[in-house]
């Protein structure tokens, strides 16, 4: 019986070290059944200062998430190669999951990323806080292409720049050549996404004078661009647009007189901010439902519902289309 015992506690002892020294092995990066753990990117966070046209001669002291892939990852391994680089811009809620959402999957493919705070910068604490228009924070844009231009690793002349809601606006006026002309003091970017960008309001003077602004001023020309390619994603429940057709109709008319450069993306019963993977939000705009505000004195809801599917669909079409352009 002692024996018995003895040799039961070495098979138990046997086994347990066994097990403790594959515990205590590191991970592999690809195991048996494929499992991959991505490489963790560099991230720092930074400040930089722009141009406060609410206030000239008062810079505003811009915060941000500047993330890099991981050297293993850049370019096949070839870490001294300059990278491109995507700028990410928040909509009128502020930062939320749809920035790291695009930052994770632009990493993997090789591309950095800085996601800026527009509204800290301000002193926004609170929901519905924004500028008066958007063109208020299109020196925010370039001031973060001129950041990422000046650092050493980053190649100043790929660098593209994606947009959610008003950041889309942002995304789309910096396209624009006066707004580029005014605040890119000779810098441009190479491509830009915009997501959802109230597509019914750009040139739109009738609702402009609504406001006492016109199109120019209020930040929302679109007629002479840089040249550089845009990509357009919209839902067709968008309740600012009523539907992806505002969309589209602002694409056609840009290509006409700008060699073709604009593409929109359509998302069936997606909702705005569809992308945005957190809890469904409803929340009042006065520009929604095409500014039928600025008739009824009502100012109608949005819903923001998200839509999974579709959003990581989303995604791989803003990976593919940075990829390619930049």
């Amino acid at each position: 019986m002692t024996s018995t015992r003895h040799g039961c506690k070495t098979a138990a002892l046997a086994a347990f070290t066994a097990l403790a020294t594959l515990v205590a092995l590191p991970a592999r990066a690809t195991g048996d059944a494929g499992f991959e753990r991505p490489a963790k990117p560099d991230i720092t966070f930074v400040q930089f200062e722009s141009p406060n046209l609410a206030a000239p001669g008062v810079p505003l002291t811009l915060q941000g998430k500047f993330s890099r892939p991981h050297a293993a990852e850049r370019h096949g391994g070839h870490g001294q190669r300059k990278l491109p680089a995507v700028l990410i811009l928040h909509g009128s809620a502020g930062i939320d999951a749809r920035g790291d959402f695009y930052e994770a999957a632009l990493n993997a493919a090789g591309i950095a990323t800085l996601q800026i705070d527009m509204w800290q910068a301000r002193g926004y604490t609170s929901p519905g806080q924004r500028p008066s228009a958007p063109i208020l924070t299109y020196p925010d844009a370039f001031s973060a292409l001129a950041f990422l231009a000046r650092q050493p690793g980053i190649d100043g002349s790929r660098v593209g720049v994606l947009g959610f809601s008003w950041g889309g606006l942002v995304s789309l006026g910096a396209a624009e050549r006066l707004y580029a002309g005014q605040f890119g003091s000779g810098l441009t970017f190479k491509a830009h996404v915009a997501h959802y960008p109230v597509c019914y309001a750009w040139n739109n003077t009738a609702l402009l004078a609504a406001v006492h602004s016109t199109p120019a001023q209020y930040g929302v020309q679109w007629l002479a661009l840089t040249g550089a390619p845009v990509l357009i994603q919209v839902g067709t429940r968008d309740a600012y647009d009523n539907s992806s057709a505002p969309c589209e109709a602002l694409a056609q008319a840009a290509n006409a007189s700008n060699g073709g450069v604009v593409s929109v993306a359509t998302y069936p019963d997606a909702t705005h901010g569809w992308d945005r993977l957190m809890v469904p939000i409803s929340v009042t705009d006065p520009f929604a439902n095409q500014g039928s505000y600025f008739s009824t004195g009502v100012p109608p809801t949005v819903q923001l519902a998200p839509d999974a599917r579709q959003a990581y669909q989303a995604r791989e079409r803003v990976v593919r289309f940075f990829s390619r352009q930049l």
